[in-house]
C-alpha cells in the first residue's frame, strides 16, 4: 500500500509534521501507528482472495464532527488511527459528522457521512480525497455496473410523526454526479442488489412509534418502486446470502414488539417475486455472511431492566437454525461493553468485533481466531462501526 510507513523514524517525522500543520482554527489530530502482533509479509505473498488490509470507519458521536477512518495493514503489521486526517490535511473539518457506511468499489473507497449529508470518495490505495457527492441524510451505499446506490432519509435529522418518505439516489461513479432518484418507504436504511432489483429496508425510525415495516423493491432499469414487501417492525440491516435469500433485522418498537430476524426468499422463478418465509426470534444488530454461516451479535435494550441484553451467535442460513450461541470461546466477550461492528476474514476465518464502550471516547477492535480465541486488541477512534477489506 502506498501510504504505509515502514520505519519508526518516519513515523516520528510524520507526526511532527502533522503537529505543525493546521486547518484554519481546527486542531489537526495526527495519525498514530501501532504495531500489531502479526507476521510482516510482502504484498506479493498474499493470495488473490486474501485481504491485504481493512478499513474501519469510526462513526463519532453525533454533533461532534469526529468521524474518522482507521486502517489495519496486514502487510506491515500496523494499525493506523485517523489515516484520513493524515492523508487529507487541507480538508476542513476532516471527514465530517457520523460515519454510517464504508465500502470499496473498483479502486475507490466510499464513506457515507450521515449528518454531513455527503458520500466521501477516496483513492483506495492512498485514502486521499477524490471528491464528494452531496446527498441529504444519506445512510448506506451499494454498487452495480458503474453506479452507486445510496439510501437517504431525505428530510432533516429529527423525530417527526410527519417525516417524509425516503429515497434511493443513483450516482455515476465516473463523474460523481447524481443521475436518478426514486422515492421508497419511510427512513430507508440498508439496501441490497439482486439481479436487476434493489431491495431497501424501510425503518420509519423518525416516525416512532409508527415505524415502517416494509422492504421496497426498486426496478433498476426504469428506476421505480414496483413493490413493497411486508417484512418486520422497524427493519434495519439487509443482507443477501449465497443462496439468494435476504435477511432483514428488525429492531422492534422497543416496547411490545421484540427484535427479530426475518428471511425473505423467492416465491417463483422471478427475482422480484419474493416473500417472508421465516422469522427467528433472535435479536440481531449486525451480521456478516460466510458460506452457510451468518455471524452476528445483538444489542437489545430492555426497558424494564434499563440494560442492554447482548448476545452473539452463528446461524446456518441453509437450515435457518441457530447453530451456536456464541463464537467467542475464551470468555473475553465479557470485556466487550457495546459490540458495534463485526467482520469476518473469508480467507483465514479471523473474526473482528468492535466495542463502542461509552460512545464518547476511543473504542476497541478485537481480532479472534476462527476458533474464537482472542489474538489481539487495539484502540480505535470513537464508536468504531463499519469495516471493509482491501485486496491486491
Amino acid at each position: 500500500m502506498q501510504f504505509i510507513i515502514h520505519n519508526s523514524k518516519f513515523i516520528i517525522l510524520a507526526v511532527a509534521l502533522l503537529l505543525t500543520g493546521c486547518r484554519g482554527d481546527e486542531i489537526v489530530v495526527p495519525a498514530e501507528y501501532e504495531l500489531l502482533p502479526i507476521e510482516v509479509r510482502q504484498e506479493a505473498s498474499f493470495a488473490a482472495d486474501e485481504p491485504i488490509g481493512m478499513y474501519l470507519l469510526n462513526e463519532g458521536n453525533m454533533g461532534s464532527n469526529k468521524a474518522s477512518i482507521d486502517y489495519v495493514d496486514f502487510c506491515n503489521a500496523y494499525y493506523i488511527r485517523n489515516i484520513y486526517g493524515e492523508r487529507n490535511p487541507n480538508v476542513i473539518k476532516e471527514l465530517g459528522d457520523v460515519g454510517n457506511d464504508i465500502q470499496v468499489y473498483g479502486n475507490r473507497l466510499y464513506a457515507v457521512i450521515n449528518c454531513s449529508h455527503k458520500v466521501e470518495v477516496m483513492d483506495l490505495r492512498t485514502c486521499r480525497r477524490i471528491g464528494q457527492v452531496d446527498i441529504p441524510n444519506c445512510r448506506y451505499i451499494r454498487f452495480k455496473d458503474g453506479k452507486a446506490y445510496v439510501s437517504s432519509y431525505v428530510g432533516p435529522v429529527t423525530i417527526d410523526p410527519n417525516a417524509q418518505l425516503g429515497a434511493v439516489f443513483e450516482v455515476d461513479t465516473a463523474s460523481l454526479k447524481v443521475t436518478r432518484k426514486v422515492t421508497v418507504g419511510y427512513q430507508p436504511d440498508e439496501l441490497e442488489i439482486i439481479g436487476e432489483y434493489i431491495y431497501v429496508a424501510n425503518s420509519g425510525g423518525y416516525r416512532a412509534p409508527n415505524y415502517d415495516n416494509t422492504v421496497s423493491v426498486v426496478e433498476m432499469y426504469g428506476f421505480k418502486q414496483v413493490q413493497k414487501l411486508p417484512a418486520c417492525t422497524n427493519p434495519h440491516r439487509l443482507r443477501q446470502d449465497h443462496l439468494g435469500q435476504l435477511w432483514v433485522t428488525s429492531r422492534g418498537d422497543y416496547q411490545d414488539v421484540p427484535s427479530a430476524l426475518v428471511c425473505i426468499a423467492k416465491n417463483s422463478q422471478f427475482t422480484a417475486d419474493m416473500r417472508a418465509i421465516d422469522t427467528l426470534s433472535i435479536p440481531v444488530s449486525e451480521m456478516v455472511m460466510v458460506g452457510d454461516s451468518m455471524y452476528f451479535y445483538g444489542v437489545n435494550w430492555n426497558n424494564q431492566t434499563e440494560e442492554n441484553n447482548i448476545n452473539y451467535g452463528i446461524i446456518n442460513v441453509r437450515t435457518r437454525e441457530l447453530v451456536s450461541k456464541g463464537f467467542i470461546t475464551d470468555g473475553t466477550d465479557k470485556n466487550i461493553k457495546i459490540p458495534y461492528g463485526i467482520q469476518v476474514n473469508p480467507y483465514n476465518g479471523d473474526i473482528y468485533v468492535t466495542d463502542a464502550k461509552n460512545y464518547v471516547s476511543s473504542g476497541q477492535l478485537h481480532c479472534y481466531s476462527r476458533e474464537g480465541k482472542r489474538k489481539w486488541s487495539v484502540r480505535t477512534g470513537d464508536i468504531p462501526a463499519h469495516m471493509c477489506f482491501v485486496y491486491r
